[in-house]
């Protein structure tokens, strides 16, 4: 296996202007990681996405990491107001993006739920037949580059590993499986152990994150924590510092036979280079 970072990691730093994108991806590779990962670009002034995508794809050459996965928002049952063709179109775009990126794979939302006010059934099942044409549609495009397409746990709406399950055997295609997110089961408050084993067989790419918890019968802790679907809280914690059950998690990914990249997703309150160094420090460790 080999140990990546998310650009998102790093957010801490370009947010306050410590760092571009550029710049983080020699920062990653001084840190000892082998791949880097990147979200929805954002083109600096006089850029547009595509030549700014071929400019993060140069430095990753230079300094010597591997490119690893796009990663994009999306939303077929409410973006382009609601025409979910429309919304196959342009993440065909980012497909795009991917391709002149050399980015492997491709990660994209499938929905966060039906709009406020739909006046007709809003259950998982009931949004099922629009989620898979569209996961269905972009994943055959992006089959003929040889780019792989993945929903992750996210979102709420599309996040317990059951959900996730549903929507990746209704696509059917070789082409399309699952990110798993180590810690974003808790969002929905799914044990992350179980969750993962039910998913391996469809893993196409890992995130190792880590979270505190509390319990959603005391008071709001404060700043830096957010609420999950049932109401406990949650805060970005160091891999290895949180109640995250990382090591078991691994051992469910090792005994699956996974032999792709394990990311690590850091959104801690902690400087983001000396969280991301003591997780990654960690990580190599529990590995």
């Amino acid at each position: 296996m080999k140990i990546g970072v998310s650009s998102y990691s790093f957010s801490q730093l370009m947010r306050t202007g410590k760092a571009t994108l550029l710049e983080i991806i020699g920062k990653a590779k001084d840190m000892g990681f082998e791949v880097i990962e990147f979200v929805t670009l954002t083109p600096p002034e006089g850029e547009t996405e595509a030549s700014f995508a071929q400019q993060v794809k140069e430095e990753c050459e230079k300094v010597g990491i591997e490119m690893g996965n796009y990663t994009i928002g999306a939303d077929f049952l409410n973006n382009a107001g609601g025409n979910w063709e429309a919304e196959v179109e342009r993440l065909k775009g980012q497909v795009d993006i991917a391709r002149i990126l050399g980015a492997p794979g491709i990660r994209h939302d499938a929905t966060a739920g039906f709009p406020a006010g739909y006046p007709g059934a809003k259950g998982f099942d009931d949004a099922l037949p629009v989620l898979i044409q569209g996961c269905r549609a972009v994943t055959e495009y992006a089959a003929e580059y040889g780019i792989k397409t993945m929903v992750e746990n996210h979102g709420f709406f599309c996040q317990d590993s059951e959900r996730v399950e549903k929507l990746i055997n209704g696509v059917n295609h070789p082409n399309f499986g699952a990110l798993i997110d180590m810690g974003n089961f808790l969002c929905v408050d799914e044990e992350p152990e179980k969750a993962v084993g039910r998913l391996m067989p469809y893993a196409f790419h890992v995130h190792a994150k880590d979270f505190y918890v509390k319990s959603g019968n005391g008071p709001n802790p404060g700043q830096g924590w957010f609420q999950t679907r049932g109401c406990n809280y949650l805060k970005g914690a160091i891999i290895g510092h949180g109640d995250v059950p990382i090591v078991q998690c691994l051992n469910i990914v090792k005994k699956a036979g996974y032999d792709g990249t394990i990311s690590i997703e850091y959104e801690g309150m902690e400087e983001a280079e000396v969280g991301i160094a003591i997780g990654l420090e960690n990580l190599k460790r529990y590995l």
